[in-house]
């Protein structure tokens, strides 16, 4: 069998606030191969936030190791974790995180300035990446003169911008409405028909149905870990970004 692209081994995360001390994760082992698509689901407090920042390379565990896409990122620097987050992991967030004098094309360049690549080159893929989730005529607007729904697609865009190892969508439809939320989780399922790892952390119940396998946590711990036989998809189902864009220009 392939390695994994994820190798969590007995990972746990403490933290010390004055003579108390908390066990946000108390041993957690979890593989993740490529192409999977997988929701973390867990109530608060159960470390589902902790868990998703140790896989997104914000944070490092106290104990065990994190082995992502060969490498051990288990107790790196903190420029170490940069660098490893620019190159494998694309982030999508419940409040979109853009810049909010910057335009559609400049915030999902952003990565590649990091990355260190021209100009020109960050601009042609920067629009490419736009006319991949429906937005290339969207390309000089800023944030506040786009919808809720133009905005998460631009934070998509800027996610795929540097071919990453894994999506990480943290609430991605937490603060959009049911028929723009149907729009986004139609995009995350054509993204991962092309092969792309999505890790989905979500309350939604309904939203964690798209996914193929659920991760379910309580206590610090995995209290289960299942395909889902149950697979929720948009329907119809669309048949390429470009006809999602168009419908959802409709929309809004």
């Amino acid at each position: 069998m392939e390695k994994a692209l994820i190798q969590i081994t007995e990972i746990g995360r403490k933290y010390v606030i004055g003579s108390e001390v908390i066990h946000a994760l108390k041993s957690v082992t979890l593989d993740i191969h490529k192409g999977e698509f997988v929701a973390l689901m867990g109530p608060s407090g159960s470390g589902k936030s902790t868990l998703m920042n140790i896989l997104g390379c914000l944070d490092t565990p106290s104990k065990g190791t994190y082995i992502l896409n060969g490498i051990n990122v288990s107790h790196m620097t903190d420029n170490e974790l940069a660098e490893v987050r620019n190159k494998e992991i694309g982030f999508v967030f419940q409040t979109f995180n853009l810049l909010p004098r910057s335009t559609s094309l400049d915030n999902v360049a952003l990565p590649l300035i990091y990355a260190g690549a021209s100009k020109k080159e960050r601009d042609e893929r920067a629009q490419k990446a736009l006319e991949n989730v429906g937005l290339g005529n969207r390309v000089t607007h800023k944030p506040n003169e786009l919808s809720g729904g133009q905005r998460q697609r631009v934070a998509v865009a800027r996610a795929l911008i540097n071919n990453p190892s894994i999506i990480l969508a943290d609430e991605p439809t937490g603060n959009l409405d049911t028929k723009t939320s149907i729009e986004i989780m139609g995009l995350l399922e054509e993204i991962h028909s092309k092969g792309n790892t999505i890790i989905l952390v979500t309350h939604e119940e309904d939203i964690a149905q798209h996914a193929h396998r659920i991760v379910r946590m309580r206590d610090g711990l995995v209290e289960k870990d299942y395909k889902n036989e149950d697979i929720k998809t948009v329907s119809p189902r669309l048949s390429n970004l470009e006809k999602i864009g168009s419908d959802f220009e409709k929309i809004v």
